[in-house]
């Protein structure tokens, strides 16, 4: 309650409403460089996005961007399926949600 309170205090909060009362949907955005080096080991992280249903949006002689979306077990279900020396940087968003069905968010 309390941190409900201070985040419609601040300026860029229009509205905050806590979605754990009902059914909703939650989702979050990772962006993942990793190491690609030639051969096999492009091959391999190719294979991993693909089988999280993420997409290579940068590619370099030596790297791969990969975007990913899901909950946050699924973006950590992917780190960890990574060896932790092919990780060169990671930006996560933190989790955004919406409530299933006709409930609509009104302001």
């Amino acid at each position: 309650e309390q941190i409900t309170k201070h985040l419609n205090r601040l300026i860029d909060v229009v509205k905050v409403y806590d979605l754990t009362d009902s059914s909703y949907i939650e989702r979050e955005l990772m962006l993942i460089k990793v190491r690609a080096a030639a051969g096999k080991d492009r091959d391999e992280m190719k294979r991993m996005a693909d089988i999280f249903r993420g997409r290579i949006i940068d590619v370099t002689d030596k790297t791969y961007t990969i975007e990913l979306t899901g909950d946050t077990a699924k973006l950590d279900g992917f780190i960890a399926a990574l060896d932790e020396t092919v990780i060169l940087e990671t930006v996560r968003t933190g989790s955004s949600g919406i409530a299933r069905g006709e409930r609509v968010l009104k302001i």
